[in-house]
């Protein structure tokens, strides 16, 4: 099916079918106007690789014969005066064998191709029907019929369309060069209207031979006195036509396939029905699939009515042997239902689908009930936009956000199946979600029917089409607009959707450029001043912001315990400011690429130079002091640290821890370095140059500092040692991890053996030796340990 679309080729090859298919002089008008009549290398660039030669010498025949008349007879003598024999023109003969070994991967949509041909025969005759009556007044239905018979191997798709005449058939059904419906059009070219009427469809008739080994194409115009009968074999270089004498078909096509060994399912009514629900439900026109159905009758009961006249019986001897009058009528014979199957013509299509009536007409529970039904879900839809787009191109789609995700969410952006593609009523395919919907959208469900893309569409038309463009940017709007109305109603349906989707829409931030700004307000992230559990908006954080405050300030960890406890938040905790709490692994790269919202910098509090609003003048003379003061210090534990940070600063964002490590502005922080070192598959070339080169902060007002500042200057030996336990402990407290937590619990079992000083032993035999030595009296001494 996706490479159906690769050769577009004239109306004549595209439509060819029940009763003037949509290449034929039914329906190839549309195509005819609208492409060229041959394949061109535009068309021909999108053949796959397997059918690329054939594709090109079918281009060169067409380009050699293209203006060549209708083929004549190859022997009428031959063939006896009722049948004529004719030779396909070459391009036609390529083009069938390019359809069976390479254009269509999917057999089923042959179906589909003959149904769609019946649809536009039928269109075609009620548009004419409409200045000329009498072309239906003999016989006003208009459908179609589709019966498998398994015995003979056969399948008859018959419509009550417009028909053929003779010199349509040779005209069309043997060249590409020429199109009947082409000449419809030039007719019609001042009437818009009946554009429409035609499809624009690919190579749909030959399809056909995808399942049969012969064809034969019985049709009735309604001006012509006659009917014809135009047959051909696969594989064949040829087809005859011949008068149909003793037909009953009073006007419209009917084709008879016959079935190859291997296609006998498409004999079967369950098969027929089935194809016809997936593909053709929703064409305008009833189909009656010939199946089998159950039918109650009334038949009678003997074994009940026998009870009956037996209790009859056995109340009027008793009534006689009691001399009692009895005037109780006889029973009547009991009757029961039963079922029987039988075969018989069965409507098997929808022919008006819900988004092609006005929304005004639809009612929210019909919305309801099409959604779970067709993407088999329990829930009501959150939301629904039903809309109509018209101009230069045409198309209706309803979109639905579904009530909750899949259970399946973690392969849902690889093949979610949320869109179904329509071309006229036709169904296409629910697997060019990327081409209509960006990917961090694939949770919405809907349709969207067009009347511009061909019905043969292929992937790589879809990416090529602006037609497709254009949809898909008409599609992320609506769906927007959807997000923005749940997100302001005034209960808990935002709070549902979130907790479903929000992680969608943070992939979005970061992929979509274009539409970052209608995201930014949807986002959710719980902060410094929610509870637990609670989400807040972007925009009510700026509402909210402090007087002053240019900012919004984020923290990433992994809980909300961790980013409640982070020593970056000291500072802006005692000053009153809010912080968002990024504890999802997605946050930190969303909120980087978001960057700012409503002209507010989004800020990550953990990176260096932050800026916590306006100071004073004193402020800045008292920091500026500090750092003179704390100078000597920071040259030196910068020195005495090495490449470990890239230098040492005193802090403005500290109040009680004595110091952190802080990164810098455009490399990676502690939570992303965390995360990306977590990656199977990650880079170790680009992590290092990734990494954030570390600052160290210290805090000036802390005793461990000021201890340290004393020592420094005193020039104690033990002051390196402590310098390189606080940078060990920053790491941690900043998010880090520790490269050689050995060594750095080597510096903790020090530290506690300075403490708890020599073993309780050692004391008690220097307390001994000092008795024997000094004659004093012995007093035992017990140091408790330290535990």
């Amino acid at each position: 099916m996706a490479a159906a679309s690769a050769v577009t080729v004239t109306a004549a090859a595209s439509r060819i079918a029940v009763g003037g298919p949509r290449g034929s002089v039914q329906s190839a008008a549309a195509a005819q106007a609208r492409r060229p009549a041959v394949p061109t290398a535009r068309h021909i660039s999108t053949v796959p690789r397997r059918a690329t030669r054939h594709v090109a010498r079918a281009a060169d025949d067409v380009a050699a014969t293209e203006e060549m008349p209708a083929p004549a007879p190859a022997s009428a003598a031959a063939a006896g005066a009722d049948e004529e024999t004719f030779e396909y023109q070459a391009e036609v003969n390529k083009l069938m064998d390019l359809i069976v070994n390479s254009l269509y991967s999917n057999r089923d949509v042959f179906l589909r191709e003959l149904v769609s041909n019946s649809s536009d025969a039928l269109d075609k005759l009620r548009f004419l029907a409409v200045s000329n009556p009498d072309l239906i007044k003999d016989n006003a239905a208009m459908g179609i019929k589709i019966r498998g018979d398994p015995v003979t191997k056969t399948l008859t798709v018959e419509d009550t369309g417009i028909g053929m005449t003779r010199e349509d058939l040779v005209s069309s059904l043997g060249t590409i060069a020429r199109s009947g419906t082409a000449k419809f059009m030039e007719m019609l070219s001042s009437k818009s209207e009946g554009e429409n009427l035609i499809g624009k469809f690919g190579v749909g008739f030959y399809s056909a031979f995808l399942v049969a080994e012969r064809i034969s194409v019985t049709t009735k115009n309604t001006e012509d006195d006659k009917a014809w009968t135009w047959e051909s074999g696969v594989g064949s270089s040829s087809y005859t036509i011949k008068e149909a004498t003793g037909t009953d078909l009073k006007r419209g096509t009917r084709i008879v396939l016959q079935l190859k060994d291997g296609c006998e399912e498409f004999a079967e009514d369950t098969k027929l029905t089935a194809l016809v629900k997936t593909y053709s439900e929703f064409i305008s026109f009833p189909i009656e699939v010939f199946a089998k159905k159950s039918v109650s009758k009334q038949v009678d009961d003997p074994a009940a009515t026998a009870a009956n006249i037996e209790a009859y019986s056995k109340r009027k001897i008793e009534a006689e042997a009691k001399a009692e009058v009895f005037d109780e009528e006889e029973p009547e014979p009991v009757t029961k239902t039963v079922y029987e199957d039988v075969q018989a013509y069965q409507v098997s299509n929808n022919d008006k689908p819900i988004w092609v009536r006005s929304p005004r007409d639809v009612e929210k529970e019909s919305y309801s009930e099409f959604f779970k039904s067709t993407f088999k879900e329990f829930l009501d839809p959150l939301a629904y936009n039903h809309f109509a787009v018209e101009g230069d191109i045409e198309f209706r789609s309803i979109l639905y956000v579904p009530g909750m995700a899949p259970f399946e969410q973690q392969d849902m952006m690889q093949r979610s199946k949320a869109i179904k593609l329509y071309v006229r009523r036709v169904f296409i395919s629910d697997e060019f979600d990327d081409s209509l919907l960006p990917r961090y959208l694939t949770f919405v469900r809907g349709v969207v029917d067009s009347n511009d893309l061909p019905l043969n569409v292929s992937r790589e038309i879809l990416q090529e089409s602006r037609v497709v463009r254009v949809m898909r940017k008409r599609l992320i709007r609506k769906t927007m607009d959807m997000l923005k109305e749940i997100a302001e109603r005034d209960n808990d349906d935002y709070v549902t959707f979130w907790d479903a989707f929000g992680r969608n829409l943070k992939l979005g931030v970061i992929e979509d450029t274009a539409n970052r700004e209608a995201l930014g307000p949807l986002l959710r992230f719980q902060t410094s001043k929610t509870e637990k559990g609670k989400n807040r908006g972007l925009d009510d954080y700026v509402k909210d912001m402090a007087e002053g405050q240019s900012s919004i300030y984020y923290v990433a960890a992994d809980t909300r315990e961790a980013a409640e406890n982070s020593p970056f938040l000291e500072q802006l905790t005692k000053k009153g400011l809010e912080v968002l709490f990024l504890i999802d692994p997605i946050d930190e790269v969303a909120m980087t690429n978001l960057a700012q919202f409503q002209e507010k910098t989004l800020v990550d509090i953990s990176k260096e130079d932050l800026d916590l609003g306006e100071e004073d003048d004193d402020v800045k003379a008292k920091a500026k002091e500090i750092e003179e003061e704390y100078k000597a210090l920071t040259d030196w534990m910068a020195e005495t640290l090495g490449s470990k940070v890239e230098k040492v600063t005193v802090s403005k964002r500290l109040t009680d821890t004595p110091c952190i490590l802080v990164t810098s502005k455009f490399g990676w922080s502690a939570n992303m370095e965390r995360i990306m070192k977590a990656q199977a598959m990650g880079d170790n070339r680009a992590s290092e140059y990734m990494k954030g080169k570390k600052t160290m902060e210290i805090n000036p007002l802390s005793p461990v500092i000021l201890d340290l500042k004393a020592k420094q200057e005193a020039g104690v030996a033990s002051a390196a040692a402590t310098a390189e336990l606080l940078f060990d402990t920053a790491l941690l407290t900043s998010g880090f991890n520790i490269d050689q937590p050995a060594e750095f619990a080597a510096k903790i079992f020090n530290l506690m053996d300075q403490v708890a000083g020599p073993p309780a032993s050692e004391k008690k035999k220097k307390k001994k030796e000092t008795k024997a030595d000094g004659g004093a009296e012995e007093v035992e001494s017990v140091t408790p340990e330290i535990v």
